[in-house]
């Protein structure tokens, strides 16, 4: 059993303590939590005992085989995980500021939308009107994408909808949906399939992070008779996706561009002729609409699809 440590003064304990002990508290193991880590045992153990040390309880019980939480330890995971979530949101409040007063904007983008030619005009017509705004574009995963948005993390985000009601959006374009087979798939070979020959077909899945009503969408779920959707593998991102569909583990549906964005060998891609079409959209936090850089890239992006030859979008 763990002696109470000398009380280290008045020093604080650091967030980055407090992280590995909440590592280490849901591993219970050092070796698995220091590997969870990338860093060495010997070193997560010095900064548990100093953590120990500052906060002058025990944390841990360990011996020789085993490590486990003390009464003190398990009582204070909960305040430990508060105080990680907060300085997490402090630096992303800091760094929204930090972007208003250096003219900084974060643009997030899906799938292939950093390459679409939409995204390029905008981000040249941001250039044009706002000079001195910098743009950094981050590639997400299907994950990351909305949280990151509704976070504040990104200041908008080139995707695809539905999205959640907190988001607004501009549209872009419209463009068909695929279905997106492994090769093997007898389907596969058709010039045309319809929703219902793909009854029998197991959907790939995604994590339980992202809103299941984009998934829903995309997986189209209910299908139109009322059936519902059997799921296999869950995938992170379009590599994962792609991957899975190509060993034959289960199938999607994909933006018709996927088919010169995403090719691979073992995917074949089939126009489903009663599948409704996707949305391209820039989307940004409604209570963030006014900030200035979400202000800037909604001004260059309406000059954009005001332009001869191009349709009008409203926003939603």
């Amino acid at each position: 059993m763990s002696a109470v440590p000398e009380s280290g003064g008045s020093a604080e304990p650091s967030v980055h303590q407090l992280r590995l002990f909440l590592a280490l508290s849901e591993e219970l193991h050092f070796g698995r939590a220091a590997a969870r880590l990338f860093m060495t045992q010997s070193a997560l153990s010095r900064q548990i005992q100093d953590l120990e040390r500052r906060l002058g309880v025990p944390l841990f019980a360990r011996d020789s085989r085993t490590v486990r939480l003390t009464d003190a330890g398990s009582a204070l995971t909960v305040e430990a995980r508060a105080t990680v979530e907060a300085m997490g949101l402090l630096r992303v409040r800091a760094g929204q500021w930090a972007r208003t007063l250096t003219g900084h904007v974060v643009v997030g983008t899906i799938g292939a939308e950093a390459a679409m030619p939409y995204t390029s005009a905008i981000l040249e017509r941001l250039g044009v009107l706002h000079p001195g705004i910098t743009v950094e574009v981050r590639s997400l995963n299907f994950s990351e994408h909305l949280a990151q948005l509704l976070s504040g993390d990104i200041d908008v985000a080139f995707l695809r909808p539905p999205v959640p009601p907190a988001i607004e959006l501009l549209e872009l374009a419209v463009e068909p949906r695929v279905a997106c087979l492994a090769a093997g798939d007898p389907l596969a070979e058709r010039s045309g399939i319809r929703l219902a020959d793909l009854s029998d077909r197991v959907f790939v899945d995604v994590p339980p992070e992202v809103p299941r009503v984009w998934w829903d969408f995309w997986a189209v779920d209910p299908r139109p008779d009322g059936t519902r959707v059997r799921y296999g593998p869950v995938v992170s991102d379009m590599e994962g996706l792609l991957l899975s569909v190509a060993r034959g583990e289960g199938m999607c549906f994909l933006p018709a561009a996927a088919r010169d964005f995403f090719p691979r060998p073992g995917v074949r891609y089939v126009d489903v002729v009663d599948l409704s079409p996707s949305v391209s959209a820039l989307g940004w936090p409604a209570q963030r609409r006014l900030r200035p850089g979400v202000q800037a890239m909604r001004e260059a992006a309406a000059a954009v699809m005001a332009a001869p030859g191009r349709e009008g979008a409203t926003s939603s």
